[in-house]
């Protein structure tokens, strides 16, 4: 992982715009950021993604193989159709998994497996431009933030204490669990965050990358902000409906770092 202290440097002239088809000037791009981000009194994470790259170093679609792999050797090849098999989605061979038998062993089995493999993958993981120092600034002016993923909170909670961040997030931390069908684009641990956190929905805002967390978001009344860092990544994200998607977090820390300290509070 790398330091954060070239993207404090370089944030504080930053002024790259919201992305937008119409093509609008930075300042009304700014505008409507803040249109966003000013009633948030809670903020809710994505992990993989609006974070980190989780598997910058420690290739998802190996780990999906490796997945694969270990069913075939327990004699399970024929419990995954060839699209699953061949995905580069570990997510995709879990879900896939706990759809034929829920609840199992075999289930329990191999979300430990993608949990240990997530946990490889945190030394080599590379943090998103300027999210530190934005995760930094937005606790400092009152808000309270969240974590809520289809990542392990173990893992979470570990790339988070290397990066010497838990305390803008403690005890917040949203992961898998082994009931996988509560995970996003299930609402559930948006829920499970502002049931702890004693937020309305209305009062909080999610950051994703994905459909399925602009659709967790919207089924639990939650505003969205979409974080694409490719052209592939806002079509997806457009494509479900998500109208305010940023390529870079440093307009967002502009707008943070105009709020007084207090104005985020819950």
């Amino acid at each position: 992982m790398t330091s954060d202290t070239t993207q404090s440097e370089l944030a504080t002239d930053a002024t790259e715009p919201v992305s937008d088809s119409a093509g609008d000037s930075v300042p009304e791009d700014l505008e409507r950021l803040r249109e966003l981000i000013d009633p948030a009194r809670v903020v809710l994470w994505d992990f993989d993604g609006p974070i980190c790259r989780l598997f910058a170093g420690h290739s998802a679609e190996q780990v999906a193989i490796e997945l694969v792999e270990w069913l075939e050797r327990q004699g399970l090849h024929g419990l995954l159709t060839e699209a699953e098999r061949v995905s580069p989605d570990p997510h995709v061979v879990l879900r896939a998994v706990d759809h034929r038998h829920p609840g199992s062993d075999l289930v329990a089995e191999l979300e430990e497996r993608l949990t240990q493999e997530e946990l490889r993958a945190v030394p080599r993981a590379f943090p998103t431009p300027y999210v530190d120092i934005l995760i930094q600034t937005w606790r400092a002016v009152g808000s309270r933030l969240a974590i809520t993923t289809n990542n392990s909170a173990r893992t979470v909670g570990t790339y988070l204490t290397e990066r010497q961040l838990t305390g803008c997030f403690a005890p917040h931390l949203y992961g898998r669990t082994q009931a996988l069908h509560q995970l996003k684009p299930d609402p559930h641990c948006l829920n499970r965050a502002l049931g702890a956190m004693g937020a309305a929905p209305s009062a909080a805002l999610m950051i994703g990358d994905s459909p399925a967390d602009f659709l967790a978001a919207r089924r639990a009344g939650v505003p969205f902000l979409g974080y694409a860092r490719n052209d592939r990544k806002e079509k997806e994200l457009r494509a479900v409906g998500a109208e305010t998607i940023v390529n870079s977090f440093a307009p967002v820390l502009r707008v943070v770092r105009d709020r007084r300290p207090g104005t985020g509070q819950a």
